[in-house]
């Protein structure tokens, strides 16, 4: 998988399965992606209240699909000093030349999700 994975790494946008903590139902967004070995890392701008970030506390497990694969992975909040930096840096300095916006703030301020494959 970690070869898919990595073939996989630069493609824009990624899609985010999670299960609607309220209705149990499977809910599907788009969003910006950064890879790091089995981690796919992202951020949510609303933090703990972006609906896909409460699914996924209440039910961790996940589908990513990338292009036109599917993975399932456990997607947690990233805790540690050490790997928060890490993901902003991975998902910033890959977005920043894309976006015509400044992204530091955001990159910032943002929840760094994880989901490990």
């Amino acid at each position: 998988m970690s070869q898919d994975l990595k073939k996989l790494a630069d493609e824009d946008f990624c899609y985010l399965t999670t299960i609607g903590w309220v209705t149990g139902q499977p809910r599907t967004i788009e969003i910006w992606f950064a890879m790091h070995g089995q981690t796919l890392y992202m951020l949510a701008g609303s933090g703990r209240n972006a609906g896909w970030v409460k699914n996924l506390l209440h039910t961790p497990e996940v589908t990513v699909r990338i292009a036109k694969r599917d993975f399932t992975g456990r997607a947690r909040l990233v805790e540690q000093h050490t790997e928060d930096t890490l993901a902003r840096r991975l998902v910033v300095s890959k977005y920043q030349p894309r976006d015509s916006d400044d992204l530091s703030t955001w990159g910032k301020v943002a929840l760094p999700v994880a989901v490990d494959f």
